[in-house]
C-alpha cells in the first residue's frame, strides 16, 4: 500500500480499494484467517475459485475483473521488488465485460431539480443550513462534473469565488482546475455564510461539512443525490455519477471541444471521454426519426 501512495501517486480512495480487494481474496483463500496468507501458494485455479464465488455473490463483471486486477497489481509488485516469478491472477480467464452506455438526466429534467424552492424541514438555522448544502451538492455536480470522492475532499481554500475556479484533487493525486459561473458562485457564498452560523466555524478544512463542522461521507452523498433525483427523472440510476455523466453529455451537445470535456473530467485517456458522443449520437439519431417526415414515414417499413 505504501508503494501504491507514495511511489505510484495512487490516491487514497484508491489504496484503500487496492487493500479492501486483496484482503477479500486472503479472507477467501484462507477460510477467515488473513494472517497466514501466502501468495506464494496461491494458483490461478485458487483467484478462479475466488471470482466464481464473487458472481455467485450477483457482483458485476466490471467488479470482479477490477477486484482481479487488484490482484493482479499485487503480483507484478511482488515480482518487481521480491523475487516473485509468476503472477496467477495473469491466467485468470474473465469474461468481457459489457459496453453500455453512461445513464445520464436530460436537461429539462435537472433544471427543474435545480430551479425548485430550497424546503428545510423546519426554520432552525442547522435544517436550513443542510437543506442550502444539499441543494449546493446538485448544484456542483452537474455545473462541474466532478467526482463523488473529489466533492467529500475538496477543501475549502481551493474554492475561489473570486476567479470563479476550484481546484480538485482527482485520481492518482492529480489536480485540475475548474471554472465555474455566477450561478454557482452565488450558492456557494450563501451556503459560506450559512456554514458560519451552523457550524461556528470561520472556515472548515473540508469545504462540505455537516452541521458540526465534520466532513461528509459516502452514503451520505449518495442519500443527498438520490433523495434529489427520486420522482424527477426518467433515468435508471440515480446518483453523483449519474450528474458527472449527465454534465459531460450536456457541454458536449452545446459544442464543447471533446478535449475540453476530457480536462474538465479529468480523464487521462480521450477514449474514456469519446463514450459521450455515442450518446449525443445517440440523442441525435432518436431526434431524426421523431422529426423527419421521411424517417416517420418509413419506420419499420
Amino acid at each position: 500500500m505504501t508503494y501504491l501512495r507514495c511511489e505510484l501517486n495512487y490516491s487514497a480512495h484508491t489504496v484503500l480499494s487496492y487493500a479492501t480487494d486483496i484482503n477479500q481474496f486472503a479472507l477467501h483463500i484462507t477460510g477467515g484467517k488473513p494472517e497466514t496468507f501466502d501468495p506464494l501458494t496461491c494458483t490461478a485455479n485458487d483467484i478462479g475459485s475466488w471470482t466464481l464465488s464473487l458472481a455467485e455473490n450477483h457482483r458485476s463483471h466490471r467488479t470482479i475483473r477490477r477486484k482481479v486486477s487488484s490482484l493482479s497489481t499485487f503480483y507484478r509488485y511482488l515480482m518487481r521488488k521480491h523475487g516473485f516469478h509468476f503472477n496467477p491472477a495473469a491466467d485468470v480467464p474473465l469474461a468481457r465485460t459489457p459496453r453500455t452506455l453512461p445513464v445520464f438526466i436530460r436537461p429539462e429534467e435537472i433544471e427543474a431539480i435545480l430551479d425548485e424552492p430550497i424546503v428545510a424541514k423546519n426554520d432552525s438555522l442547522p435544517e436550513k443550513f443542510i437543506a442550502t448544502r444539499n441543494r449546493l451538492i446538485l448544484l456542483m455536480f452537474y455545473t462541474t462534473g466532478m467526482r463523488r470522492a473529489e466533492l467529500i475532499s475538496l477543501t475549502d481554500a481551493n474554492v475561489n469565488t473570486t476567479s470563479g475556479e476550484l481546484k480538485v484533487l482527482g485520481k492518482r493525486n492529480k489536480e485540475r482546475i475548474i471554472p465555474f459561473g455566477k450561478e454557482l458562485t452565488e450558492a456557494i457564498i450563501d451556503y459560506r455564510a450559512l456554514r458560519r452560523g451552523a457550524t461556528g466555524l470561520l472556515s472548515t478544512t473540508t469545504f462540505f461539512v455537516r452541521p458540526d463542522g465534520s466532513p461528509l461521507y459516502p452514503s451520505l452523498v449518495e442519500r443527498v443525490v438520490k433523495k434529489a433525483l427520486t420522482g424527477h427523472t426518467r433515468a435508471t440510476r440515480l446518483s453523483p455519477h449519474t450528474l458527472r455523466h449527465s454534465f459531460a453529455t450536456d457541454m458536449l451537445n452545446n459544442g464543447a471541444e471533446l478535449t475540453g470535456v476530457q480536462q474538465l473530467l479529468g480523464h487521462k485517456s480521450l477514449s474514456t471521454t469519446q463514450v459521450y458522443t455515442h450518446i449525443t449520437y445517440r440523442e441525435l439519431k432518436q431526434n431524426y426519426k421523431l422529426a423527419h417526415p421521411r424517417a416517420q414515414k418509413h419506420q419499420g417499413g
